[in-house]
């Protein structure tokens, strides 16, 4: 898929610093601004939602992970128990937390 964007001279400061970015994470300025969208539109989100926007679990497996929780696991984050129980994938929780901005504790 393609997207143009179009930006006056007032926003040069905005796509030099998305540009900045880009070459310190060594990334594109596509990469880098859909990156900055992808934290704002998920970042209030609960980690099960993002889970879900991003395809690693489907709703039914993020409702028997909430029942596991809420019965067995009332000790544990809903993604230890995620990934503890094979629902999700260790890469899809952790780019998760990473969009929600958190770190899982190894």
């Amino acid at each position: 898929m393609q997207t143009t964007i179009y930006y006056s001279d007032g926003d040069a400061y905005l796509i030099e610093q998305v540009d900045m970015k880009g070459r310190r994470e060594r990334k594109s300025r596509s990469s880098v601004i859909l990156s900055i969208l992808e934290e704002y539109f998920e970042r209030e989100k609960r980690i099960g939602e993002i889970l879900v926007d991003l395809g690693a679990v489907t709703p039914s497996k993020l409702a028997q992970g909430l029942d596991m929780q809420k019965k067995k696991f009332t000790d544990k984050l809903l993604g230890e128990v995620l990934l503890e129980q094979e629902l999700v994938e260790k890469d899809a929780l952790d780019r998760a937390l990473m969009i929600q901005g958190r770190s899982r504790q190894d």
